[in-house]
């Protein structure tokens, strides 16, 4: 299991869950409750799933935690984002892609997120020279 789950929009880290922070007793209620209401089924690209599985229901919660951080909504995405940490253990990312009339999100499970640092490089400052 991976300690911490990245979420990037559009190849920037937005938020990172560390899953060694446990969760107070009415997180865990408020992800169960989650839980029964998927159970009751969920739309998922516009198509009705009665009893959705384990992976239509992360992409489910991935959707709404997208939108929660596009609504810029801190409970929602706190829930959304510790419903994925906790209910799949071997997540590492949620990956989303916002185009402007469209978006999609991959679910990361073999691949850690590694911090980027940025570099600022100017070429015209460089001492060295190529001959």
């Amino acid at each position: 299991m991976s300690d911490k789950v990245a979420v990037l929009v559009n190849g920037q880290a937005e938020i990172e869950f560390d899953r060694n922070k446990p969760l107070t007793d009415l997180q865990k209620t408020y992800l169960d409750k989650m839980d029964q209401e998927m159970d009751k089924g969920i739309h998922l690209s516009g198509e009705a799933i009665a009893r959705p599985d384990q992976i239509q229901r992360a992409k489910f919660v991935a959707n709404a935690l997208l939108e929660s951080i596009q609504s810029e909504d801190e409970p929602r995405i706190a829930a959304t984002c510790s419903w994925l940490a906790v209910r799949l253990p071997e997540l590492k990312q949620v990956r989303a892609d916002l185009k402007q009339d469209s978006f999609s999100i991959d679910l990361v499970f073999d691949q850690e997120y590694q911090n980027q640092v940025r570099v600022d490089f100017d070429p015209s400052a460089s001492k060295t020279s190529f001959h």
